[in-house]
């Protein structure tokens, strides 16, 4: 018990936040300088060291858990598990549903969302340089850890109805469902590893020089463009899986923007 008490911060007895939260927050706080390298305290060790009760232990531990942050288990206890995310390629995802269908609350902060004129994106969409699109920029979050940050653009007479939507509980392709009865259900989409610049680490929350994926995809519906997305997913806590068998035909290919 001694080395997790080296480092603990008293919580504040009169005042101020229950102790249940400032526990918490004072375990994340720790969780993040990297203070439970070798294991995470059990909740008496908890109960000793900030002088509280096991219920209070027990649900900033849990509060824990529900986030993501460590996992407990019948039999195992209590360990570090920052939560991964592993996502099947060659089929149609959302990030919202890859997140949430893994028991972690995710939600968004809207970082932007309006008309924009962009001629690299309208390119991809196979418009004019200058054609008004909306554009949704969002800051993705597992439990309360940012994961992604997520660009997307897409023709303005198709999404006009998407700039009253409030983005920080919802996937976009179940909007463009509500709004039009439609989803992108063909497209690609490129992975490619990248050093963030110094702004886009600092809302990842990744240390700098540390590599993130760059998503791009370009996704349409039947023969029309509706979508050309750019996300940058921490590589730390997502992967890719690719399925594969015998007989299967693979190779090289060109990139979509030289065929």
């Amino acid at each position: 018990m001694d080395d997790f008490a080296e480092g603990a911060l008293p919580l504040a007895r009169t005042g101020g936040a229950p102790l249940w939260a400032q526990l918490e927050a004072e375990l994340r706080r720790r969780l993040d300088l990297d203070h439970f390298v070798e294991r995470f305290p059990t909740d008496r060790e908890l109960v000793d060291i900030y002088e509280v009760s096991r219920h209070t232990a027990r649900h900033a531990v849990n509060r824990l858990n529900a986030d993501g942050l460590i996992k407990r288990s019948r039999g195992i206890g209590t360990v570090i598990d920052r939560a991964s995310f592993e996502q099947s390629l060659g089929a149609l995802y959302s990030l919202f549903s890859s997140v949430e269908g893994q028991g972690v609350h995710q939600h968004s902060d809207v970082l932007e969302l309006g008309v924009v004129t962009d001629p690299i994106a309208a390119s991809r969409l196979d418009l004019p340089a200058d054609s008004e699109l909306v554009y949704l920029s969002r800051l993705r979050f597992a439990g309360d850890e940012p994961l992604a940050l997520d660009r997307v653009w897409m023709p303005k007479d198709l999404a006009a109805p998407l700039l009253d939507v409030d983005f920080s509980h919802t996937a976009l392709y179940d909007e463009l469902v509500r709004i039009g009865g439609f989803r992108p259900n063909r497209g690609w989409e490129r992975i490619t590893p990248i050093v963030p610049d110094v702004e886009q680490a600092k809302l990842l929350g990744l240390p700098e020089v540390t590599a993130a994926f760059c998503l791009e995809r370009r996704g349409c519906h039947d023969d029309r463009a509706v979508e050309w997305r750019v996300t940058l997913i921490r590589g730390d806590r997502f992967s890719f899986l690719a399925d594969w068998s015998s007989g299967q035909a693979a190779g090289l290919r060109l990139s979509p923007h030289e065929h």
